[in-house]
């Protein structure tokens, strides 16, 4: 099956075109071309996505990004199987622009068109790792982590999601974008905190670690940075000793990490599963990947897609696709309709 991904929920437009296999593993899909454009640039002077600007950007660049991909594959509309496209959750003026160009090339070439959860596509993204890490496989635990999202989930199979945890306040990505601004960095956070920590004590602040329970898998975040917030005052004050950029930007990552490592494994070890997978934006972090490492030591397999591959893509959103295809060969999708809000539990199975 041949099936042609459209994303546009945020700040990226991108296109791609995947080739699946025959039988019923992710891990056979092949990446024929896959073309992203950032809007980076356009955004960076306001720190933060601007929604209209990030809409007129999708309209203006999602006609070339087609083109390149379709070239890119040497591939044509009308060899296609079927189209993927981001429904949600995401900016309401993006997401109306995917689904347009979607309905019109799947009405024009006679093929289903399937919409997909964001986060779906960022949990099947490292089966598109070439080659694909062994033995990656269900069962896994997945820790989704972007600048909108952070979620535990138990991933039994293709489409059979259990539900374990997420934030309660501000996602990681945010948690990380807000601790920038506080200490002048450039936007996106992630980055700019990351580069200025590694020449940090991240020992050296005693930041919070919020909610550690092993049986509980909610996050929050909102915390750690009014406590970064307080930290930065009281040194303007000199309440506290003086402690430099890096030395700060260390220890509010650590603590960061620290969080998500301590939660990801306990969910590993509250369902019994010796596998975690981790995707989406924050996880190309390096030293999230390097401290669960150290937490999960030999008894927990890690897993990661490619750097090229945790940022929002489209070739993701069309392995996606094509596993709920697999479910439902011919979905309705003439009122398909764009989901600002779509919280993840409505594509999650009951029970634990």
């Amino acid at each position: 099956m041949i099936i042609l991904g459209l994303e546009s929920s945020c700040d990226e437009t991108a296109a791609a075109i995947v080739e699946t296999g025959d039988g019923a593993r992710p891990g056979d899909a092949r990446v024929l071309a896959s073309v992203v454009f950032s809007q980076l640039a356009e955004h960076a002077h306001y720190g933060g996505v601007v929604p209209e600007l990030a809409s007129r950007a999708h309209i203006r660049h999602i006609g070339p990004v087609l083109k390149e991909t379709f070239q890119a594959a040497r591939w044509t509309p009308e060899k296609l199987d079927a189209v993927a496209v981001t429904q949600g959750p995401g900016l309401i003026g993006g997401l109306l622009v995917g689904l347009a160009v979607a309905k019109g090339i799947a009405l024009a070439a006679g093929i289903p068109l399937v919409g997909i959860h964001h986060m779906e596509g960022h949990l099947l993204s490292p089966f598109l790792a070439d080659p694909l890490p062994d033995p990656l496989d269900f069962p896994f635990v997945a820790l989704l982590v972007s600048g909108g999202h952070t979620i535990l989930l138990h991933v039994r199979g293709l489409q059979d999601y259990v539900f374990l945890g997420q934030t309660r306040d501000d996602a990681v990505g945010e948690a990380f974008d807000k601790g920038a601004r506080l200490l002048g960095l450039g936007y996106p956070g992630g980055p700019a905190i990351e580069k200025a920590a590694r020449q940090g004590d991240r020992q050296c602040i005693a930041f919070p670690r919020i909610l550690l329970d092993k049986k509980k898998f909610d996050f929050s975040f909102s915390g750690l940075k009014t406590a970064l917030k307080v930290q930065l005052s009281r040194q303007k004050t000199g309440e506290v000793p003086e402690h430099g950029l890096h030395d700060v930007a260390a220890a509010y990552q650590e603590a960061i990490v620290d969080t998500l490592a301590f939660k990801a494994i306990a969910a590993c070890h509250h369902v019994g599963c010796r596998r975690l997978l981790v995707a989406g934006g924050v996880g190309a972090n390096l030293r999230l990947r390097e401290r669960l490492g150290e937490v999960a030591a030999a008894k927990i397999a890690l897993f990661f897609p490619p750097l090229s591959l945790c940022t929002d893509n489209a070739a993701m959103i069309a392995l996606a696709g094509w596993a709920n295809l697999r479910q439902q060969p011919n979905p309705r999708w003439d009122s398909l309709d764009a989901k600002a809000r779509w919280p993840i539990q409505e594509i999650c199975a009951d029970g634990v």
